[in-house]
């Protein structure tokens, strides 16, 4: 099998080279790929791979129906979205992903960005860095306080974890309740009753047709004046320009954001951009980026490929 990288998987050519050694000794043939691509090196690299390994970068159908060999698509990403997975099952590729290699690291953002955004770190680090004092601001607790956890997967659970020591009620909305969620005293409401009575909620679903523009101006609406929103999921879950009117007017305390509708860098009309920084803080989506989350996540891609090539598939994309 010709197997060919379309962009960077942030781990150096020795690391993916002992992972792909025995793949390589087997007599299958592997190009890296250590910089982002052009449109048109993708094509030429593409047009003579079976096996195509790519990361975040949208996927079009366009691009897919050069390889006229494509047998199999690795996506290195939990989310499949920017796939053109109508023009996969057309093909007829089997597509897996990276589903869990990013858990750990998500989770510790999530928790990262409710805590800046209760203490407000970032606003005060730019006034103590401006020689000002602390002024008026006053931070807020995360002892005792109710999150909402919107979506109850892997991620959710973990984040759930690590609000325990907190001494937190945990309360959570799912399209199911999982056993594991009422072992760590989760209690499963509706949507509106859990936006209507958390202190934080933080969003953890996947990006689909169902959770497109969830979080809506009538939800949003449904917050708490001092409630936090923090979203580490997909950008398009919440609509942005609701929640940014809503922080401008002071309607909810915070929001701690790491993914937008589009990819960063923001464009300079983002309307979140508009907000002042003492009611948001902006990360450029960086929650899965992490040196351990990077390495887990090329291993999980080369064995997606072994375990294929065995005639036993691992983390199957569903067409």
């Amino acid at each position: 099998m010709n197997i060919v990288m379309l962009e960077p998987l942030a781990v150096s050519e020795d690391v993916m080279n002992d992972l792909t050694a025995e793949l390589k000794h087997q007599g299958h043939t592997f190009q890296f790929c250590g910089e982002k691509l052009s449109d048109e090196e993708k094509r030429a690299r593409i047009r003579d791979a079976e096996v195509a390994i790519i990361a975040n970068s949208p996927l079009n159908a366009d691009l897919l129906r050069e390889g006229r060999s494509l047998k199999m698509l690795d996506v290195a990403f939990t989310g499949v979205d920017h796939v053109d997975l109508a023009c996969c099952k057309d093909m007829g590729l089997t597509v897996c992903n990276a589903a869990g290699y990013a858990t750990e690291a998500t989770a510790e953002l999530a928790l990262g960005l409710i805590l800046a955004s209760l203490r407000q770190l970032v606003l005060l680090d730019r006034r103590t860095r401006s020689s000002q004092s602390k002024g008026s601001i006053m931070g807020t607790e995360l002892k005792g306080k109710t999150v909402g956890i919107i979506g109850t997967g892997a991620i959710g659970l973990r984040v759930a974890e690590l609000l325990q020591p907190f001494g937190c009620k945990l309360v959570a909305s799912s399209h199911s309740q999982r056993p594991e969620a009422l072992k760590l005293g989760i209690e499963y409401a509706s949507l509106a009753n859990v936006f209507s009575n958390a202190d934080i909620i933080t969003l953890h679903c996947p990006l689909n047709e169902s959770t497109r523009g969830l979080v809506n101006a009538e939800l949003i609406g449904l917050m708490k004046q001092n409630a936090v929103l923090i979203n580490c999921a997909r950008g398009p879950i919440v609509d942005n320009k609701a929640l940014a009117e809503a922080l401008k007017a002071k309607k909810i305390l915070h929001a701690g954001l790491d993914v937008f509708d589009s990819e960063p860098p923001l464009p300079a009309d983002e309307t979140l951009l508009k907000v002042e920084p003492e009611r948001v803080t902006l990360t450029p989506h960086v929650a899965y980026f992490t040196r351990e989350a990077m390495e887990a996540r090329a291993a999980i891609v080369v064995q997606n490929i072994v375990s294929w090539l065995g005639n036993y598939p691992q983390n199957l994309v569903m067409l």
